[in-house]
């Protein structure tokens, strides 16, 4: 009974040791590409997730008044949303392969995973109404633009729990 206990006791004090977080470079999680150290990726992914509700909102009120205006918006709003997710792509994956702490988390694997499936429906969702912007909308281009806001809010908190909850590509402070 005693040797049960003492061995109880000794578990209790034993940690789990995660062989990822022992690798050099774990802790190195500050962001590279970075503007007087802010970010681009961070500040540069506000740009497509608003073009991409942009573009829904605008699809649903071609939709509701049959306006070509609203459909003309809806083409431009996914076309600068491709666009701009392309540029915050490009940073993002630099962050990802030039940062050894953020590239040996798997979380931030399966947010670039993510991001690159949104940067293809984007670009679908663009090249679908590049001729015949009004007859794109009914009824696939709206339903395009639902299924890319979907994804951009599932990808975009995802990115928000690698930087509020990893900290990834955040700086330490002083």
């Amino acid at each position: 009974m005693a040797a049960d206990t003492t061995e109880q006791a000794r578990d209790e004090h034993e940690e789990l040791i995660d062989p990822i977080a022992e690798q050099p470079g774990f802790d190195q999680t500050e962001s590279r590409i970075a503007v007087l150290g802010h970010p681009i990726h961070a500040m540069s992914v506000a740009f497509p997730v608003a073009l991409t509700f942009c573009a829904l909102g605008a699809d649903m009120l071609y939709w509701w008044t049959g306006d070509a205006f609203w459909a003309r918006a809806a083409l431009w709003a996914a076309g600068t949303g491709f666009l701009f997710g392309m540029l915050a792509g490009f940073s993002g994956t630099a962050e990802l392969l030039l940062v050894s702490g953020i590239r040996a988390r798997a979380p931030a694997w399966t947010h670039f995973i993510i991001a690159v499936t949104l940067l293809a429906l984007l670009g679908a969702n663009w090249g679908l109404r590049l001729y015949g912007f009004e007859d794109a909308v009914l009824p696939y281009g709206i339903l395009m633009s639902a299924l890319c806001v979907c994804v951009v809010g599932f990808t975009g908190w995802h990115g928000g729990k690698l930087v509020f909850d990893y900290r990834l590509g955040t700086s330490k402070g002083s």
